[in-house]
């Protein structure tokens, strides 16, 4: 038998973080995090997460566990997000894996395997001094020629990828889009339901631009100059999150502020077309379009248990 997982994820800003606790508290579930940069400390404003006095006594779990200079990726994620997992299972509680992460989402649903992932450090310090000498755009050409796929899907700006796309061929002769779909045609190792919550694109555009203006109201600008007094750099992992780097522009005399925060509306509503044409690839996903519900946060909540109790992932307390 499998054990139960609820996934609950969606473009950012479209309002995961209350479903998520209003599910939490129906199924008696406790949340784990697939957010990438709300692993790290001192990140909370520009990550948008949730506060200590609002997690209404739920558990959260893949929330602060990082200093930000210290590096993450997805198969941390998954080692650390198994290890989450196990603790739920023996509290006797359903997980629910709740963020905008799809990559990282996968990867613990389905239990992808990333034992194909051998490092070429010579090849990579390579790749990085070609990066250095002629650019990202010609490093992104190189991923083009090899595998057309991955260079569609990956930000030419993305140099950490760009090199991890080109060492993975240079390893093993496979573009890494053809292990990637291989991985992701996987069936669930979970008994899951996979839930997506989606808005109107103007609705979502004009949430994002509000939550952006909240964050700068919030303190963003001071949060990100601390951060680099800490002795943050741009090249950082944890600085490449959005909010991040376009202030790092900023601080660094290469823009003003209001450009700054607008490149930041920009870059978020980018992301979140690319979140959204992600989870269109995902098979067996359920779609919740809020629209449909006229924004009923309770209808919404009584889908979500109806599609649940359905897979026989929660039962209802009929007494």
């Amino acid at each position: 038998m499998k054990q139960p997982l609820i996934v609950l994820t969606g473009p950012t800003a479209v309002g995961k973080t209350r479903l998520s606790l209003r599910l939490a508290k129906a199924v008696g579930g406790e949340i784990l995090s697939a957010d990438s940069m709300q692993v790290y400390r001192y990140m909370d404003i520009g990550s948008a997460k949730i506060k200590p006095e609002e997690m209404q006594g739920i558990p959260h779990h893949m929330i602060d566990i990082l200093d930000p200079w210290e590096p993450f990726n997805v198969v941390s994620f998954q080692e650390k997000g198994r290890e989450c997992l196990a603790g739920i299972y023996e509290r006797g509680h359903i997980p629910i894996v709740a963020g905008g992460t799809g990559f990282y989402i996968q990867a613990l649903l389905k239990n992808v395997d990333f034992t194909e992932n051998e490092e070429d450090t010579g090849y990579r310090l390579e790749l990085e001094k070609i990066a250095k000498e002629k650019g990202e755009a010609y490093l992104h050409g190189m991923l083009r020629q090899i595998d057309p796929d991955s260079a569609e899907a990956i930000h030419p700006n993305n140099r950490k990828r760009v090199i991890r796309a080109l060492e993975f061929y240079h390893l093993t002769g496979t573009p890494i889009s053809e292990h990637n779909r291989r991985e992701s045609g996987k069936d669930s190792a979970y008994q899951s339901c996979y839930f997506v919550l989606n808005d109107l694109r103007e609705r979502l555009y004009h949430q994002i631009d509000e939550r952006v203006d909240e964050m700068a109201e919030q303190g963003l600008t001071e949060e990100v100059r601390r951060l680099r007094e800490m002795g943050c750099t741009r090249d950082m992992v944890s600085m490449q999150g959005l909010g991040y780097k376009e202030l790092f522009a900023w601080l660094e005399g290469e823009c003003s502020l209001p450009e700054a925060l607008d490149m930041v509306k920009l870059n978020t509503r980018h992301f979140a077309k690319r979140q959204l044409t992600w989870f269109r690839r995902e098979k067996d996903v359920i779609w919740v379009n809020k629209n449909e519900f006229d924004y009923d946060e309770e209808a919404i909540l009584n889908f979500l248990l109806e599609k649940i109790a359905e897979r026989e992932i929660w039962k209802p307390d009929r007494s």
